[in-house]
């Protein structure tokens, strides 16, 4: 578990389902995710499985946030091993994905540098790796404040949409901390 200033970084729990099939349903948060399509109940528990299984075999994976003064479920930060794009491997991915209600409140940044954070200060990361469909400026700018740059373009084969990819490595990441 992570704590930041508003918000608690944690791993899932069963009461998680339905609060981020909430935030998956909404075309709006999935506009730039994949090809764009929402995700029900069932396809979001799946994911959340897959989650936790990826904290069970690489010893990090996507948080759930929560808002500390409410308890409320906001979304999801965290690290993950990018394996639909095969040309960035070996890379662990920074991601985040937050429902409306909490976007423009500096509150992906904020649970984004925890994450990358951890990435780096504990579990020995040597670079991490972020994506953005191309026109996600939003995305973008969160990457920028996180210290990232980007280092090109591609398309992602599991939708055939051009990104821009953008690293941080731990030798960057140290020298911006000090």
């Amino acid at each position: 578990m992570l704590e930041t200033p508003r918000l608690i970084l944690r791993r899932w729990r069963a009461d998680d389902v339905v609060p981020m099939a909430a935030v998956n349903v909404d075309p709006q948060v999935m506009r730039w995710i994949g090809d764009g399509s929402v995700r029900d109940e069932q396809q979001t528990r799946r994911g959340i499985e897959a989650m936790e299984r990826e904290w069970d075999s690489q010893g990090f994976g996507l948080f759930a946030v929560e808002i500390r003064s409410t308890g409320e479920l906001a979304g999801f930060t965290g690290l993950s091993v990018p394996d639909f794009m095969l040309e960035l491997l070996p890379a662990v991915e920074i991601g985040w994905r937050l429902g409306r209600a909490h976007w423009g409140q500096g509150l992906a940044t904020e649970a984004a540098a925890a994450a990358v954070r951890f990435g780096f200060e504990d579990c020995g990361v040597g670079r991490i790796v972020s994506i953005a469909q191309l026109g996600n400026g939003a995305s973008e700018r969160i990457m920028t404040k996180l210290g990232m740059h980007p280092v090109r373009e591609t398309v992602d084969p599991s939708c055939d949409r051009r990104v821009r990819v953008f690293e941080l490595s731990s030798e960057q990441y140290v020298t911006a901390t000090r």
